[in-house]
């Protein structure tokens, strides 16, 4: 099987990535997210309220020919502030001058981010909000890159791809979703050319 990109995000619980994990035989695991929910869901009481999903990202290939763009918050505040200190060579270089900000300056952004899921306007059972797989992307994607979305549902990458300057497939077999995503897309306003001039 030919590889369609060379590093993959996938959503699910940990669960999903034990039963499915012969599916991803050949990918690398680089790291996890913990994408943590403003609202949570369980089929049973008597286990904890499942508050999290997880994206999990794959790679194949060489881990450093890879494109990464580290992400980072501005919320840094002093007293959490990383100064200068000796690093183990797997650790690599995460540069001294980045901890070096003053209060809400930036920090590099960690592995639980909170982000209110799409509860009461969500098109598709699955929806992921923009506000976990912006940071994703833009972590993995260079700007001109190509995202694949082989379950593209409400479109949500698709949109965002768009306005991060990212070229889009999206692969959906549901004609409905596919409707929705083609309403979604032709909501944004485009530049206005006239004449060969914005």
């Amino acid at each position: 099987m030919a590889t369609v990109a060379p590093q993959m995000w996938c959503f699910g619980s940990m669960r999903m990535f034990l039963d499915k994990r012969d599916d991803l035989a050949g990918w690398k695991l680089a790291q996890d997210v913990v994408w943590e929910k403003h609202n949570g869901s369980n089929s049973a009481n008597d286990r904890f309220r499942r508050m999290h999903e997880l994206a999990l990202h794959f790679y194949q290939g060489e881990w450093g020919s890879l494109f990464k763009k580290t992400q980072y918050t501005l919320d840094a505040v002093q007293k959490s502030v990383r100064r200068s200190k000796n690093r183990t060579a797997h650790w690599g270089d995460i540069g001294q001058s980045t901890y070096l900000s003053e209060d809400g300056g930036p920090r590099l952004q960690g592995s639980v981010i909170y982000c209110r899921s799409c509860h009461g306007y969500a098109t598709n059972e699955t929806q992921k909000p923009e506000g976990i797989v912006r940071p994703l992307m833009e972590y993995s994607i260079p700007v001109g890159g190509t995202l694949v979305d082989c379950f593209a549902g409400s479109g949500t990458m698709l949109a965002v791809a768009r306005e991060l300057g990212i070229k889009a497939i999206g692969i959906e077999k549901r004609e409905s979703q596919c409707r929705d995503i083609v309403d979604r897309l032709a909501q944004s306003v485009l530049p206005l050319m006239v004449q060969g001039h914005r």
